[in-house]
């Protein structure tokens, strides 16, 4: 067993003194569904519903082993890591300074304070994580405190490759196939560098989200590269670029292995394990499950473990997540309407829509100078199929429209 290995468990056995292992569950819903064996590690049900307890645990260990004195610790973050950070300072009992963006939502600072009670103190600082990083790193230098990475560190790396220790010792044996979620790369980096150590002969599929695909970039510049533009719906893993750590072990990752996941598609799969299985998932905590959706037929009678990295929902995002998901299953669309300014237009219009269309919004300003009006519409319907009759009715009796659903710079200004 290689070096590496012999850390990974000496830290997965020091965390049990902070908590056990996450369970690794069968999903019957989702086995029945791909006609495979298929387990969920559930880092959503860690202390902080997370992974990120693990490496920011690991690598607070190594940094008091090297100097017992050292009292004050701190990281950047908007989320999890800052929630990870705050519990381990608070079980060390070192001080915790944790910066967070001033647009960091309420609930989730409420949160990281909750996990740190009186061990830690929040700064809000700038509009943008950039900004929020760098105020961090200035007090660091100013200050000698010891700065926590959330994945850019092989001690952090070091402590989310546990993950792999605990499923395997959980399994058993080594899964046929494993998704794993990519945001900076700490997870994936870590756990795959373990499981090549103890030649699991285990396939692993990685999974990004679409409007942050920073690895997949970085493995098509050779390097990590910074993207120029990230969706940040994905909160937890939308990252502009790979860490550098972490890239030096997935830089031989076959481009193949690593997957999209489109945002919308993801709000589907939250909704399915919170409908059906009663399952709180964050975005990027359902990034694994959701892969499996491309995967489809090639799982059929193997053993596959997902691991759903993290269940720090907001409820305030349910009804977004319902609106994406409606979207992305073709049920919900958005459309500008040219309505002839007439009396009985509206009526006529209304006449169109089919027994399942419900019409979900409606803006429309008669101006009277005009023989046209635009209306902002929005229809649900049962099936997606149903689209198809109601524009071939609009066409027919000459309304003209613009579907705009898929237009993201006219759905963000409009809806």
């Amino acid at each position: 067993m290689s070096d590496f290995a012999d850390k990974a468990r000496a830290a997965t056995a020091a965390m049990r003194e902070l908590f056990p292992p996450t369970p690794l569950l069968r999903n019957a819903f989702l086995s029945d569904r791909y006609g495979a064996d298929i387990w969920l590690k559930r880092e959503d049900l860690s202390p902080v519903r997370s992974y990120k307890i693990r490496g920011a645990f690991n690598a607070m260990t190594k940094r008091l082993a090297e100097d017992p004195e050292r009292r004050l610790f701190v990281c950047a973050s908007a989320g999890n890591h800052a929630q990870g950070v705050a519990f381990v300072c608070r079980h060390f009992g070192v001080r915790g300074e944790i910066f967070m963006p001033v647009t960091t939502p309420r609930q989730k600072i409420d949160k990281t304070r909750a996990f740190g009670g009186d061990a830690v103190e929040i700064k809000l600082v700038g509009d943008y994580f950039d900004e929020t990083l760098a105020a961090a790193q200035t007090f660091c230098a100013e200050t000698g405190a010891a700065f926590l990475s959330p994945f850019d560190d092989p001690d952090v790396m070091e402590g989310q490759a546990s993950v792999a220790v605990e499923l395997l010792e959980q399994l058993g044996a080594a899964p046929d196939r494993l998704i794993l979620p990519v945001g900076g790369g700490g997870l994936s980096s870590g756990v795959l560098s373990y499981l090549k150590s103890v030649r699991a002969g285990t396939r692993v599929k990685l999974v990004e989200p679409q409007g942050g695909a920073s690895l997949a970039a970085a493995l098509k510049a050779g390097e990590p590269v910074t993207l120029p533009q990230v969706n940040t719906f994905v909160d937890g893993a939308a990252v502009a670029r790979i860490g550098e750590a972490p890239f030096e072990v997935l830089c031989s990752t076959d481009p193949g292995d690593v997957l999209a996941a489109p945002e919308n598609r993801i709000c589907v799969t939250i909704s399915e394990m919170l409908n059906v299985e009663g399952i709180v998932l964050e975005p990027a905590g359902a990034l694994a499950i959701d892969a499996l959706k491309d995967l489809g037929a090639a799982l059929r009678g193997q053993t596959v473990v997902c691991v759903t990295s993290g269940g720090n929902f907001d409820f305030e995002r349910l009804p977004e997540v319902k609106e994406r998901a409606m979207r992305f299953r073709g049920v919900k669309k958005y459309f500008i309407l040219r309505m002839p300014q007439r009396p009985g237009a509206l009526k006529d219009f209304l006449g169109l829509l089919g027994p399942g269309d419900d019409i979900a919004r409606f803006e429309y300003l008669k101006k009277s100078a005009r023989n046209f009006g635009s209306v902002l519409i929005g229809i649900e319907t049962r099936d997606a199929a149903d689209f198809d009759g109601l524009f071939a009715r609009m066409e027919d009796r000459g309304f003209a429209y613009r579907d705009i659903t898929e237009d993201e710079v006219l759905s963000e200004f409009l809806i």
